[in-house]
């Protein structure tokens, strides 16, 4: 029985690191009028469109589902993804009824891009800010929701790992702490430097898993310790994406 079990968790696990997992990539867009009238964007008929190619011959309006949606207001455009495709360009509607195509733009493999969009007579310039946002993740409400979600998820499922190999509860202690390190280490300087989810992923896999030994040497090998970091890290990424896909299209 353990052998089976072990087997799905690692399947499951090999099928996690394909997937996106928060924080999600971020386009945000400041726009400069170069015209008299500066008419309000039209939020509802605006639109973020993908290209596979540099004259997007292959293109793709920004599909919204979870997460992933472009949203307008107040001079600014703001569009999150999953994935991105390597070049863009915006159809932006206009208050006045008018409505500007701009020109295609690259995006580089970054977590966050900033551009700014300049409002011509009869076009958008989209043209890329000199120097890319650093921000602090940690300053967006769903990076501390999804800290609290991901914690609940693991210590549900390390509880049921203790529960089943009998072991001491007092392992919860260590699952928590290296949830905690890894979360603030992944959030605040690994997106930054890794473009990669597969990577986040693994990293804290084998963190969580030596921290989770170190804290409870006595009552853990590390071979165990590892099998319960590969359980709850597949458990977290599986079902709270599930989990956060569903609030985001509430």
């Amino acid at each position: 029985m353990k052998k089976i079990f072990l087997t799905m968790t690692l399947f499951l696990a090999s099928l996690t690191t394909w997937a996106e997992v928060s924080p999600l990539p971020e386009i945000q867009f400041n726009f400069i009028y170069n015209t008299q009238a500066k008419p309000l964007i039209q939020p509802t008929a605006s639109e973020f469109i993908g290209c596979k190619d540099r004259l997007c011959v292959e293109s793709s309006p920004l599909g919204v589902y979870g997460s992933q949606r472009m949203e307008c207001g107040g001079g600014a455009c703001n569009a999150v993804a999953y994935e991105f495709e390597p070049f863009a360009r915006l159809i932006i509607s206009f208050e006045d009824g008018s409505t500007r195509m701009s020109n295609i733009f690259e995006l580089s493999n970054q977590l966050i891009h900033k551009f700014n969009v300049y409002v011509n007579q009869d076009n958008l310039s989209v043209e890329p800010v000199d120097t890319p946002p650093w921000e602090s993740l940690w300053k967006r409400p769903q990076a501390w929701g999804a800290l609290l979600l991901i914690l609940s998820l693991e210590l549900l499922c390390a509880a049921a790992f203790i529960l089943y190999t009998k072991k001491r509860f007092t392992i919860l202690y260590g699952v928590a702490i290296a949830n905690v390190i890894t979360a603030l280490i992944t959030w605040c300087f690994l997106v930054h430097y890794v473009a990669q989810s597969a990577l986040w992923w693994l990293f804290g896999v084998v963190l969580e898993a030596i921290i989770i030994r170190l804290i409870n040497r006595k009552d853990i090998t590390l071979k165990d310790a590892g099998t319960l970091s590969i359980m709850t890290n597949v458990t977290s990424y599986t079902l709270g994406m599930i989990i956060s896909f569903i609030i985001a299209q509430m």
